[in-house]
């Protein structure tokens, strides 16, 4: 415990002394907040270290007697533990050591023991051998020659055997015949034992003969290398007659005491078997085998050349000496191999089993050197008196300091309730800000569009339109900064509603149509078939991702084009090597673009180790969409694109004085598209281009709720309004590129027209031609038309005699408002110009008027106001604002839509209009107003309802506070921020009203 506390105090000096410091950082800057959110969590750590430095210490002041005890208690302790770790470490090294020696000893005891037995195995088999061959055949199949060879080229089978030879069992009555029989006289053993050893094998010749006894042994073959024991009686020798008559009565293999061989003077021992006659039982009893024994077959075994090769083979690093022992006589046994020599005590002892259950062998095992020192356990036990020592020494340490450090606490402390304080009053600084500066801009702008509802002339409406675009861009720029303000704070979150995709690319075509037209720079937007009609996201947060990238786009691209394109991601990977492989060349304007497979580098989407939930099959309810904007501009600097997504920097310091802007909206694009569990990436090249991509999740649209049914169904029911009357219809696009082409079939396909593309006029002619086929409208791009008039003049000539009977509409597809027709050309042939970018809704439009629709109807859907104007048309609401331009401007807003409008000056006045029962449909609620705000009034009106609901929508100029969460939990049923549009309103009314009857009056 004591050590635990010791770290904990050390822990929190650490903390306090570096905590001190960033708060005081944090002061000055935003990035201290990072660590406030850490010092919250270290005060309540340093709380309980200051209870316990009081529980335990009592006084700042610690009596130096207490402490010396305290510390030479520490010191002896952990001698006493170091000392015992010591002992304990060197102890298990001993063990190990002693461990270590009986694997290795065990191990070549294990190996000897295996190598003896597979000898002795191939001795006995040519026990057997000589049974069958010899004393089975008459005459005898085997001599001393036939032996002599075999066991020559056997002797590989036989590697630890320094010889093998066969005796025959003689009777004396059969004495003088065997010796003529043989050619030679038995002779005695024990005289060749104690005469020396003779190199000349002949020296058996002058042996004396072998006494008269009951029966002989004679040696009738053997091996080359003993052929000097042929006719030496194996029953004359003392240790040799033990061993026959042992052999011969059990059956089995035995061993004779170590001695030193005959010829090599080194110590071996011989294993000998008793050849039987072959109808001998296998449980036979002594007697029986006694009798029906033919001759007796030894093999000599050279044991320390045996051991020798044995420890050749398991040489290792740890040498050690083993000793073989012969101990059937405990009290005095036999040493067979080996020396006592060695520097180390420790000795192991294993048992070694040679087939001969009446001879016992050992093996034992020293190692040859002393044990090393036992440095582990001395660093071990040194080390940790040295850190005790260490840990005592800081200890001592805190203690000293511990009074500096409460008064540094207590100093941080109040730091931090000044950095909360800070925090806070920056936060309500933005609020403020925020209110203030939009409350007078939503006067501004909404009188400004009330004024362009009246009868003013070209110049006048020019100056106001100049003035609405100023307002919009420093809303656009409160906008942004306040969701950099927002994005720093962590408060910003998505919205989760369903919306129509392509309805958002009609809304962003058309923001941008009127600069891309002053730049001649041609604009298209292209979503994929498989992207769904709805889906469920925040449409307001995607509408600003591709607002901003398309601005950027716009700004910077003096020629060529700009190209918005939508996809599902798994169409995008499976298509990435046929897009790799096509021509820079092949796009909208024909220009080269930055190769859009690059921006995407790096995605974990396209990553098989990524997230994996973004691109799973089986869940139909994701769709993971890749979003590219392309353009032909002036592309970013190499050494400017590191940066292209930090806050508040342009590319060059000149660009902010050339095109404006504060350099944070791709800032905040990346922090948008991450909420959206998305990445964001771009490829750039110099005076060639850029292209940004994004990825981004939403949720499939086609759900069962009731809202996303009726929702649907309207969008659905707008959608077939504005595409019956074309359905069915077959329309000719003439344009020689492939992007542009696929572009204008998309926007046409969206009315139910079938599109087929060809790439000139002659093709277009051969298509018309087709007797089976009818063409209802060609679609011819600008630049086609104008290349050469005079085909222009003959394809509408053949036009004429090929068309019979069927109206053929002819349109020219230009970029700009001062787009002509050919003046080759008359009559009801004469083109319509439609302008790019194409849209459903104005290609609609443009084709009722070209057919004889109504002019002055445009299909519905086409604006919000029309929409609008159904929903509102007779209906009663309220407004609750203290400002009273905002009154003003809300008012005439609604009322323009032909709402009917009450309005009132706080939140008591509200309570009072809206006490069940009432009239209204609607409630619009400003949030900030004095003595009660909007958030008190709405739960106070929840309060009086009880079988009753009235939509309340929050209506302010506060985008940080006023967030859709804490509007929900008041009771509000909507969100409008200030300054609001008909676009705004239309999509939070539609959410509880429907259209009226009278809509269609």
């Amino acid at each position: 415990m004591l050590c635990c506390w010791i770290v904990s105090v050390i822990s929190m000096n650490w903390f306090i002394n570096g905590g001190i410091l960033e708060t005081k950082a944090g002061l000055l800057g935003d990035g201290g907040k990072m660590w406030l959110k850490c010092l919250e969590k270290v005060s309540g750590n340093s709380c309980k270290i200051h209870h316990l430095y009081y529980q335990y210490i009592g006084s700042k002041r610690i009596r130096k007697t207490w402490w010396r005890k305290l510390l030479v208690a520490w010191i002896v302790g952990w001698i006493t533990v170091s000392v015992w770790i010591f002992w304990y470490m060197s102890s298990q090294a001993f063990e190990k050591r002693k461990e270590t020696l009986a694997s290795m000893c065990d191990e070549r005891a294990r190996m000897l023991q295996d190598q003896f037995n597979v000898s002795m195995n191939h001795v006995q088999a040519m026990s057997i051998l000589i049974s069958t061959f010899h004393h089975g055949k008459n005459p005898s199949a085997i001599d001393q020659r036939t032996f002599a060879r075999y066991t020559e080229r056997t002797a590989f089978e036989r590697p630890l055997t320094s010889g093998v030879a066969y005796a025959v069992r003689v009777m004396h009555s059969e004495r003088e015949q065997f010796e003529n029989q043989q050619g030679w006289t038995i002779k005695r053993m024990d005289t060749f034992e104690q005469s020396p050893v003779q190199k000349d094998d002949n020296v058996a010749k002058a042996l004396e003969p072998s006494p008269i006894q009951e029966e002989y042994a004679p040696v009738i073959f053997a091996q080359d290398t003993v052929a000097h024991v042929v006719s030496l009686d194996m029953l004359s020798g003392t240790e040799d007659r033990e061993n026959v008559l042992r052999a011969r009565a059990s059956g089995k293999g035995v061993l004779t005491a170590p001695f030193r061989l005959l010829k090599t003077n080194r110590l071996g021992v011989i294993l000998t078997f008793a050849v039987y006659k072959t109808d001998l039982p296998s449980n036979a009893m002594p007697n029986e085998r006694i009798q029906a024994t033919d001759g007796y077959l030894g093999g000599i075994f050279d044991i320390e050349s045996l051991v020798e090769k044995l420890l050749q083979q398991l040489a290792s690093k740890q040498t050690i000496l083993v000793n073989v022992y012969d101990i059937t006589n405990q009290s005095h046994p036999i040493s067979m191999y080996g020396s006592n020599v060695s520097d180390d005590g420790l000795e192991h002892v294993s048992a070694l089993n040679f087939g001969d259950p009446f001879r016992k062998h050992e093996m034992r095992c020293r190692f040859k050197q002393k044990p090393p020192w036992p440095w582990l356990a001395i660093t071990t036990s040194i080390g940790i008196l040295v850190i005790a020592l260490l840990i005592g020494y800081i200890f001592h340490a805190t203690m000293n300091r511990i009074a500096k450090v409460e008064d540094d606490y207590h100093e941080m402390m109040e730091l931090k309730k000044r950095a909360e304080a800070a925090d806070v009053a920056k936060s309500q600084f933005l609020a403020t800000v925020s209110h203030e500066i939009r409350t007078p801009m939503n006067g501004v702008l909404g009188m400004l569009h009330m004024l362009m509802d009246t009868e003013l002339d070209a110049t006048q409406q020019d100056y106001v339109r100049t003035a609405q675009d100023s307002g919009k861009a420093l809303v656009s720029l409160i906008n942004e900064v306040l969701d950099q303000a927002k994005i720093e704070s962590g408060k910003i979150e998505l919205e989760a509603m369903q919306f129509d995709l392509r309805a958002i690319m009609d809304e962003v075509l058309a923001l941008f149509s009127g600069k891309a037209h002053e730049k001649g720079v041609e604009l298209a937007v292209y979503v994929s078939d498989g992207v769904p009609e709805m889906l469920i996201g925040d449409p307001g947060r995607f509408r600003q991702i591709i607002t901003n990238l398309m601005g950027n786009s716009i700004k910077f691209t003096k020629k060529g084009h700009i190209f918005l394109t939508v996809h599902l991601v798994e169409e995008v990977m499976d298509s990435i090597d046929v897009e790799t492989e096509s021509s820079s060349r092949n796009t909208l304007s024909g220009l080269p673009v930055a190769d859009r497979c690059r921006s995407w580098v790096g995605f974990k989407t396209f990553n098989p180790e990524g997230s994996s939930h973004t691109l799973s099959p089986s869940s139909s309810d994701l769709i993971n969409l890749i979003v590219s904007v392309e353009d032909t501009g002036e592309g970013i600097p190499l050494e400017a694109q590191p940066r292209v997504f930090t806050p508040f920097m342009q590319v060059d310091p000149s660009i902010s004085r050339k095109y404006g802007g504060t350099g944070i909206g791709l800032s905040i694009s990346k922090c948008l598209v991450g909420l959206m569990n998305g990445d964001i990436g771009f490829v750039s090249i110099p005076d060639i281009g850029s292209t940004f991509t994004f990825t981004a999740v939403f949720s499939n649209g086609c759900s069962n709720s009731n809202d996303s049914k009726l929702q649907k169904q309207r969008l659905k029911t707008q959608a077939n309004t504005m595409s019956s009357k074309f359905q069915g219809m077959t329309a000719l696009v003439v344009d020689p590129k492939p992007v542009r082409a696929k572009v204008s079939r998309y926007q046409i396909q969206r009315l139910g027209i079938h599109v087929e593309l060809v790439l000139d006029l002659n093709q277009g002619l051969s298509s018309i031609s087709n007797e089976n086929k009818v063409v209802n409208m060609v679609f011819i791009e600008q630049e086609v038309w104008d290349k050469d008039s005079s085909i222009s003049a003959l394809f509408v000539n053949k036009l004429q005699k090929i068309v019979s009977g069927v109206s053929t509409k002819l349109f020219l597809l230009g970029n700009s408002l001062s787009s002509r027709t050919n003046t080759a050309t008359s009559g009801v042939y004469t083109p319509s110009v439609i302008t790019k970018p194409l849209k459903a809704s104005m290609l609609a439009a443009s084709l009722q008027r070209a057919m004889g629709g109504n002019k002055g109807n445009p299909c519905n859907g086409e604006h919000p106001s029309l929409s609008l104007r159904k929903l509102l048309v007779g209906r009663k609401m309220l407004i609750v604002d203290d400002n009273k331009v905002n009154l003003m401007v809300a008012a005439a807003a609604l009322k323009k839509y032909g709402a009917d409008v009450v309005c009132a000056d706080s939140g008591q006045k509200a309570i009072k209009l809206l006490k069940p029962p009432h009239k209204f449909d609607a409630c619009f609620m400003d949030i900030q107003m004095p003595e009660m705000d909007g958030f008190e009034a709405t739960r106070r009106i929840r309060d009086m309802e009880s079988n009753w609901h009235i939509p309340i929508l929050a209506m302010t100029a506060d985008v940080i506070q006023a967030t859709y969460e804490e509007c929900q939990r008041c009771g509000m049923d909507g969100y409008v921020s200030k300054p609001f549009e008909a676009e705004q309103l239309y999509h939070e009314v539609s959410r509880f009203l429907q259209p009226t009857s009278s809509a269609n009056l």
